[in-house]
């Protein structure tokens, strides 16, 4: 009862109307006040992520009376994960695992279910068949194996899908579902995958139709469920390639799928499953699909949305009540992307995201009828958006005359954005992953101290196409890292940038790069800030959870080639000898993606050639900052850093 009331007195604080003071350090590393919002399928009450004690704790809200009805929170080293409303009054919660070694937290599949006024507590699904006594759940029979939930069956109030990868000493694993019921967690096995580390669709009847994967030299594999076995689904797709089903047409004769076809980039399909007629329904000329939204009612897709620049929007059936429902969002919150993050059972109250370049997010509840809609929380309410900086698209030819994309933040309150310090941001992946308009807590920091940012969507990068991202293969050190240095030249010849003044800041393989484009480009960047880096490429082969992942080996020897002589030429440790940079160097300890093994081969290498440099070390961190005391720090150390090299006052 203490808790609830406590937390009951942080909503009122957060609920009053908040005067802004000038942003601090803090205020950028902070953690999210709220996430995870989640309305119960009838509307009465509403599910919140909130961080409390350093632990994530869902708080459940009477939605009429904003009035706490129960909080789950651990003791221990527990915080609540991922959770599900399952029916009006049941939802189905992750526990995840804290640890005194490392900030990020493990999940080992552990699957709980509660009411809202936290009664029928219930131990559903993972390795644990003891009763827990800490959390005063009930227990279920324990299974080896790590569980997610596959679908929330919306017509069946008792049962879930439960996609369950069972626990082995090899890197892949054949997939399980179950049938599972959250109030007694009995569980009935429904099928397993017929290919390793599988995915599953269901259809509109409660049916696993689809299988789908990668094999061991990441080619895709699917299959599906007819006569009572899985069959190769090679004839479905067409042609097809890169095919990825994402939903049932409501009759459950057709699916819509993405898949790489005619064009550059990826489409939308609509295949008919008897025939395996497909029908092109959306492309875009320019970018891949970036999310697809699928209703909660028919579990068909209604819409489609792309990142060309800034988010935009195309719907599968203009008519329906969903694409009108996002229309009318769009129009009463513009320039915003907007997210219909959960909804009832009919469709008619939704709870509604809105972010920006300035907005990290806003959290709504739409009445559809009426057309209301009332704000509920601001996931950062320390930050004003009117106080954030404009990120402003660009695009350039580069040497090779190939058109990439990028971002550009511009500090607000500067007159003329002219001959500006400049620090470049280089994402990390690089394969998959791309910059996006979207809030940038470290970008936004530095521009409030009158420090330009630049992001560039690189060749490799993802969402340009198959062939744009390929085109990144085996030139991590050289195509990749012209497109950066090509990015920085062309904002300083618009004007934006102070050629004297331009650093490089980036995290993973933007690390990497934060290295690399100096070495490349020495007389372009005054200092390079790289964090988490990897700076020896033979070592990927050999270190870090990569190789070790199930198809890890065949994706280094494709994207990065097994020339030895080459990959020590894209090394940063094989060419200190060209920097003249500033250099801070900052990782984690507990870094399982780029281990700390990385970064004592680049000091080794900068000590050998006696190349001043400075660095800081996390005991506890990994592959970034997951703790927000850390992450200030981070930001203070690197701030100043970037300020003294820049000469920023």
């Amino acid at each position: 009862m203490l808790r609830i009331l406590y937390l009951t007195c942080c909503l009122l604080v957060l609920f009053t109307t908040h005067t802004f003071a000038a942003p601090q350090i803090k205020d950028f590393s902070a953690d999210s006040e709220f996430s995870g919002v989640k309305i119960s399928p009838d509307g009465k009450h509403l599910g919140v992520i909130l961080i409390e004690d350093e632990k994530r704790t869902l708080l459940i809200l009477n939605l009429e009376s904003m009035k706490p009805t129960y909080a789950v929170k651990f003791s221990g080293d527990e915080e609540v994960g991922s959770y599900y409303w399952v029916n009006e009054e049941r939802v189905v919660l992750q526990k995840l695992y804290k640890h005194a070694q490392r900030e990020v937290s493990d999940y080992y599949g552990e699957l709980l279910a509660v009411n809202f006024d936290g009664s029928k507590s219930k131990y559903l699904f993972g390795y644990n068949s003891d009763t827990s006594a800490s959390t005063k759940i009930k227990s279920n029979g324990g299974i080896q194996a790590t569980a997610f939930v596959l679908d929330t069956l919306k017509d069946d109030k008792d049962d879930i899908f439960v996609m369950a990868y069972p626990w082995n000493k090899q890197n892949y694993t054949y997939t399980e579902v179950y049938r599972v019921d959250v109030y007694s967690g009995k569980r009935k096995r429904l099928t397993t995958s017929p290919v390793a580390n599988a995915g599953f669709l269901v259809d509109n009847n409660e049916n696993v139709r689809f299988s789908f994967a990668r094999d061991k030299k990441n080619n895709d594999q699917l299959f599906y469920y007819e006569s009572d076995e899985w069959v190769d689904a090679e004839r479905i797709k067409g042609g097809l390639t890169d095919f990825y089903p994402l939903s049932f047409t409501e009759d459950n004769k057709s699916i819509y799928a993405i898949a790489h076809g005619e064009g550059a980039t990826s489409a939308i399909y609509e295949v008919e499953l008897a025939t395996a007629k497909h029908k092109k329904i959306i492309q875009h000329d320019v970018v891949d699909p970036f999310m697809t939204w699928v209703s909660d009612q028919t579990n068909t897709l209604y819409a489609v949305e792309f990142e060309n620049g800034y988010p935009e929007y195309q719907f599968v059936d203009t008519e329906s009540a969903k694409a009108k429902a996002l229309q009318q969002l769009m129009a009463a919150i513009p320039d915003h992307r907007i997210r219909i993050v959960s909804e009832t059972v009919d469709g008619n109250t939704l709870i509604v995201m809105a972010m920006n370049d300035r907005n990290s997010g806003d959290y709504y509840l739409f009445d559809r009828k009426k057309l209301k809609l009332k704000f509920l929380f601001a996931e950062n309410a320390a930050l004003d958006p009117s106080d954030m900086s404009e990120v402003r698209p660009i695009s350039f030819t580069n040497r090779d005359g190939v058109t990439i994309h990028g971002y550009l933040t511009l500090p607000r309150g500067i007159k003329e954005h002219k001959n500006m310090p400049l620090v470049v941001n280089p994402h990390g992946g690089p394969h998959g992953p791309r910059d996006l308009w979207v809030f940038n807590s470290e970008n936004q920091l530095l521009a409030q101290n009158g420090i330009a940012v630049l992001q560039v969507n690189f060749r490799g990068s993802g969402g340009y196409g198959k062939a744009f991202e390929e085109s990144g293969y085996l030139a991590w050190g050289s195509k990749i890292q012209y497109d950066i240095i090509d990015a920085t030249q062309y904002v300083i010849d618009q004007g934006y940038a102070d050629k004297d003044r331009v650093c490089i800041s980036g995290g993973s393989f933007g690390g990497y790069s934060a290295l690399m484009s100096p070495m490349l480009a020495p007389d372009m960047f005054k200092c390079a800030v790289g964090v988490a880096g990897v700076y020896d490429l033979e070592q990927m082969y050999k270190t870090g959870d990569v190789p070790e992942s199930y198809g890890g080996e065949a994706y280094l020897e494709e994207v990065l080639g097994t020339d030895i002589q080459r990959l020590r030429e894209m090394s940063p440790t094989h060419n200190v000898n060209k920097l003249k940079a500033k250099v801070l160097l900052i990782h984690g300890e507990e870094d399982e993606r780029a281990p700390i093994e990385q970064f004592e081969a680049m000091e080794k290498a900068l000590n050998q050639a006696n190349y001043p440099f400075q660095k800081e070390i996390w005991k506890k961190e990994g592959h970034g900052f997951f703790n927000a005391e850390n992450r200030a720090k981070y930001y203070e150390i690197t701030l100043k850093f970037i300020k003294e090299n820049l000469n920023v006052k």
